[in-house]
């Protein structure tokens, strides 16, 4: 329970809130109490009218026992003298009284459900913003499903626990414990027979609570598969009907669908028992209750009112506590998805290495010397081989360096050092000297533009899609920057321009379109580091020589790293870095290459002369 007490602590940041709470939940329950003591009077009113007392006498009789609290005397002068005036009296106050207790607990539901709302919303905003800095090969191993399973999906279950715990289970507790204190008022002995149920109810329950747990846990897990193989076909649904896949994505859906239905059947049997056992002990306790008030009753030891006043009193309370049965389960249950959050929050984020005796991690200053890869290693969680061994490069500022070589070289993941999307196992990465790993992150990233030959676009409008990132761009620097990578003119041509929606995963643009989307985007952040993977690997040869052209102004006095897969971007590059197996094997001019390195030749009359 360590890890929902932890989350259950953000309850506390609306303090006011759930004191408020907890007094209408006090004030609903003493309703109740103060209805159930009514009952004694008219009992005694209705069972035994031939003495013909009424309120006064009855009243008066109470205070002259001597008990901690007294009617006042004003009080009993106005009280009717008549049984029916009185018995009328009193119904109308329990109705009054319930009235006000029902408008008591409305108030403790809302305000509570209300705490919890709040609560479940900062725990995914801490959830979500905790993953969006994790490094990237941690979301990369874990899985996007993942994550959002438990952004999502734990939250919610968590929740349904919050509730259980302040709204429901305070309810019911708060009631419970006045009819108990009632019956404890009435006859303390025959209701201390009741405690040991209470006890042995509470073990069994606990006991079934760990089931519920660990049944939770897997079916959390199960779910959060059923995601990711869903999200995985849907996305993906085009190639799934293409290759007539349809029957493999059934067979794999089904088969993680049983492992859910497995572990939800587990939490079956215990959520099932818990109610049951509860009603029979209560059942047994009922029966000895009733034995021994007969007994006094017939032996004359207990008005009859009395003792039915008392084993009311404990019937209420047993069905103020009878939910808790539940409400327990749903704690229980919420247990799981609590210890999957903190297991999350507990991941590493993003952030530069602890340097001695440094407060804060320094500034990156805007590049305008060189990048140094040195002796720089790196292996993906899980991979056998090492995706880069021991590269070492220097590039100068304002240098256009491609990379080439077979897929899988290593080309990508090199790249990814420079913004520190990955950090490498062994080796360094500087930028003018300072090593990367010691910089601010923001301020690294902010002067590197990264385009990549899967363009991520997000739902809403093209303006708002190239301006991601930088909240104080202009609606004309935008559209210089859709010109400069040869966007605007079909932006212009769809209905609403640069307001018009994208579709999630710019589904609603071509491939082309996407691309030069993200080579504005690119633009628009004016960067001292452009990065292009393969950016303009969708786009016709005619638009690729335009944005080729832009590209080669705009690189002016900036540093380009381009992974190339096309001969027209490798002629245009001051040098060739040609990759194999994680190493450099050599580097160079396009003519130089051709002369001394066999890989590159076998790359030039493959992949490059083809795509040229």
């Amino acid at each position: 329970m360590r890890a929902f007490c932890h989350f259950a602590k953000h309850l506390l940041h609306e303090k006011a809130t759930l004191f408020w709470a907890m007094v209408f939940a006090f004030l609903s329950a003493s309703g109740l109490a103060v209805g159930l003591l009514t009952i004694g009077p008219i009992l005694a009113l209705v069972l035994d009218p031939s003495e013909g007392k009424g309120l006064p006498e009855l009243a008066r009789e109470f205070n002259a026992e001597g008990r901690w609290i007294e009617i006042p005397a004003w009080v009993v002068d106005r009280l009717p003298s008549d049984p029916l005036g009185g018995v009328t009296m009193l119904m109308v106050g329990i109705a009054i009284i319930t009235v006000a207790g029902g408008i008591a607990n409305f108030l403790h539901q809302y305000l509570s459900q209300t705490v919890v709302t709040r609560a479940i919303a900062r725990i995914r905003q801490d959830a979500f913003d905790h993953v969006l800095f994790m490094p990237l090969v941690r979301v990369m191993s874990r899985g996007a499903s993942e994550l959002v399973a438990r952004i999502v999906r734990d939250a919610a279950e968590l929740q349904r626990g919050l509730i259980a715990l302040v709204s429901k289970a305070v309810t019911s507790i708060f009631k419970g414990l006045a009819a108990l204190a009632v019956a404890l008022y009435v006859d303390w002995k025959l209701t201390l027979v009741a405690v040991p149920t209470a006890l042995l109810l509470g073990v069994i329950l606990r006991k079934l609570g760990k089931r519920i747990r660990r049944g939770t846990r897997g079916s959390l897990k199960a779910q959060e598969g059923l995601l990711r193989v869903s999200t995985e076909v849907l996305q993906g649904l085009r190639s799934v009907k293409a290759n007539t896949a349809e029957a493999e994505a059934q067979s794999r859906f089904e088969q993680i669908n049983r492992e859910a239905v497995r572990h939800e059947l587990k939490v079956r049997t215990a959520r099932a028992l818990s109610g049951p056992i509860a009603e029979t002990l209560a059942t047994f306790v009922i029966l000895v209750l009733g034995i021994l008030a007969a007994r006094s009753v017939i032996s004359g030891a207990r008005p009859v009112e009395q003792l039915t006043l008392a084993l009311g009193s404990l019937a209420m309370a047993g069905a103020s506590m009878r939910p808790l049965t539940g409400l327990i389960n749903e704690v229980q249950a919420a247990t799981a998805p609590a210890e999957r959050l903190a297991d999350l929050m507990v991941e590493a984020v993003e952030g530069p290495a602890p340097v001695q005796g440094r407060a804060k991690p320094q500034a990156a200053v805007r590049h305008s010397r060189s990048i140094e890869f040195e002796d720089v290693s790196f292996t993906y969680p899980g991979a056998e081989m090492a995706a880069l061994q021991s590269v070492s490069l220097n590039i100068l500022h304002g240098e256009r360096v491609a990379i080439v070589g077979p897929n899988g070289c290593g080309k990508t993941t090199l790249l990814s050092l420079v913004p520190r999307l990955l950090i490498p196992d062994s080796g360094c990465v500087s930028i003018d000297g300072h090593d990367i790993a010691e910089m601010n992150l923001q301020n690294l990233r902010r002067q590197i533009g990264v385009v990549t030959q899967e363009t991520v676009l997000f739902r809403g409008g093209i303006a708002s899609n190239i301006a991601f990132g930088l909240d104080g761009a202009t609606r004309q620097q935008i559209i210089e920057a859709a010109k400069g990578a040869h966007a605007d003119e079909f932006i212009s041509s769809i209905p609403g321009g640069y307001d018009a929606d994208v579709l999630e995963q710019g589904a609603s643009l071509s491939g082309g379109q996407r691309q030069r989307l993200a080579i504005a985007r690119a633009i628009l952040r004016d960067p001292a580091i452009l990065i292009l993977d393969e950016a303009t690997s969708q786009i016709d040869a005619e638009s690729e020589a335009h944005i080729n052209q832009a590209l080669a102004e705009f690189c002016k006095q900036r540093t380009a790293l381009l992974i190339a897969h096309r001969l027209s971007t490798v002629l245009n590059a001051d040098r060739i870095v040609v990759m194999d197996t994680g190493r450099i094997i050599d580097q160079g001019r396009h003519e130089q290459l051709l002369e001394r390195c066999e890989l590159y030749r076998r790359l030039s009359r493959t992949q490059l002369v083809a795509a040229e």
